[in-house]
């Protein structure tokens, strides 16, 4: 949420950054939203200033009444008119409050000055890519026929039972995967971070005020209870200390959670039918950052999250490229963001493993996180997150990377330690 005071002076900036986000609707939204909150104003302006009249009012009676005097008729009916008056304008102030915030909701964040201006995917810039590309004297396989020869997952049986884009994993790949997250975990602890657990049911307003709602709505499974299944552990650990004032000298605040996941991937209809790229289950290791209120500490934040995503795919030896995503293929919430991209030689392209963004204030305001600066003011924290593991998708990229010619896969070296020395999965 932004701030209304820099929505008012700076509408048309915010105007664009609704256009740059192909967010057509939040144009409008933000006219409303204005004349919305100069409504807000006005009737508080008037209630305030009646129920300072009121408090003097009572304050003269209980004068009089302490003196042994009554008082007057012209008090006591200027009483009930200030009465009248309350009861019909606080209703409408309460109801313009309440307009004020569900459009204050629906404003997109404008992204940073170094966001290129796109559409879509197509308007991404490749801001670096890392490690020489695999050369095999054979044609690569995509890894889902590699992890069916090996018998490492099952989508048939999957399906019938999960329905489509389910899938087990099995034998090899579940000591595997476990390693990744485990190694991806222990990189982030021994850095200072908190591990944590995070729930996967979540109540609305952590959906809210993380900027999963209204915009990602319909990608969210939701119970019979009103809980929504929550598609990263970003939306738990963000929310962790909503309502709260913190400390300066406690930030910043470092949370790595982890979780199992959950997307509908609605509009992914016909994409990544084949494999365990795109499923609606999956489990991940996500950093949380709160962080002080200057953006030039956030943007170093920004960029050393990123490069723990980095270590991790160093250390696999995995080829990637890190990409500066355009407004138009960036959350509404986010200020800035880096997608990473891993190298999956079976499918020949690089594929998307990890996302880095920062939101500044715009998640603190709409959750009431804040903190007391050393200079005595109450300010919001700004926030940040991270993917630093995500599977199965990372596991296909290992599976791929690491195929041999015989149809056996290698362990990364990092990896072999946990799963107890294992160097070779084979048939």
């Amino acid at each position: 949420m932004l701030d209304l005071k820099y929505i008012r002076e700076n509408a048309e900036i915010v105007k664009q950054a609704a256009r740059n986000k192909q967010l057509p609707d939040a144009v409008q939204n933000i006219d409303d939203l204005v004349a919305a909150d100069e409504k807000r104003r006005e009737l508080q302006q008037k209630v305030d200033g009646l129920r300072q009249e009121s408090n003097a009012l009572v304050e003269a009676i209980k004068q009089l009444v302490g003196q042994g005097q009554k008082p007057s008729s012209e008090q006591v009916e200027q009483g009930k008119i200030i009465k009248a008056q309350l009861k019909e304008l606080e209703p409408q102030l309460k109801e313009a409050e309440e307009t004020v915030k569900k459009l204050a909701y629906t404003i997109p964040n404008v992204p940073a000055a170094e966001v290129p201006i796109g559409s879509d995917e197509s308007g991404n810039v490749v801001a670096r890519q890392v490690g020489e590309l695999p050369k095999f004297d054979f044609t690569p396989k995509p890894h889902q026929e590699l992890m069916e020869a090996l018998d490492l997952v099952d989508t048939k049986r999957a399906t019938m039972i999960a329905g489509f884009r389910g899938y087990f994993l099995k034998n090899e790949a579940v000591l595997l995967e476990q390693a990744l997250l485990n190694y991806a975990i222990n990189i982030l602890v021994k850095d200072g971070f908190t591990p944590m657990t995070a729930p996967v049911l979540v109540n609305e307003p952590a959906m809210w005020g993380t900027g999963y709602f209204p915009w990602g709505n319909e990608d969210h499974y939701k119970t019979q209870d009103n809980q929504i299944l929550a598609g990263t552990a970003e939306v738990a650990l963000t929310a962790y200390r909503a309502g709260e004032t913190l400390n300066e000298k406690d930030l910043p605040i470092k949370m790595v959670g982890i979780s199992p996941c959950f997307r509908r991937e609605v509009g992914s209809y016909g994409k990544d039918t084949q494999g365990i790229i795109r499923v609606h289950q999956f489990t991940k290791v996500e950093q949380v950052v709160y962080t002080v209120a200057d953006e030039t500490e956030t943007q170093k934040w920004h960029e050393k999250m990123v490069g723990y995503a980095e270590k991790l795919l160093s250390d696999l030896e995995l080829p990637y490229q890190v990409l500066l995503m355009c407004s138009g293929d960036m959350g509404a919430g986010q200020r800035k963001k880096y997608d990473i991209e891993t190298w999956f030689p079976g499918q020949n392209k690089y594929r998307e493993t990890h996302s880095a963004s920062y939101f500044n204030d715009f998640q603190a305001r709409r959750l009431e996180i804040r903190y007391r600066a050393t200079d005595g003011t109450t300010k919001y924290v700004y926030t940040l997150n991270n993917t630093m593991a995500a599977s199965p998708r990372l596991l296909a990229a290992v599976l791929e990377n690491y195929q041999q010619a015989d149809g056996s896969i290698k362990v990364p070296k990092v990896l072999q330690p946990f799963m107890g020395g294992l160097e070779v999965i084979k048939r």
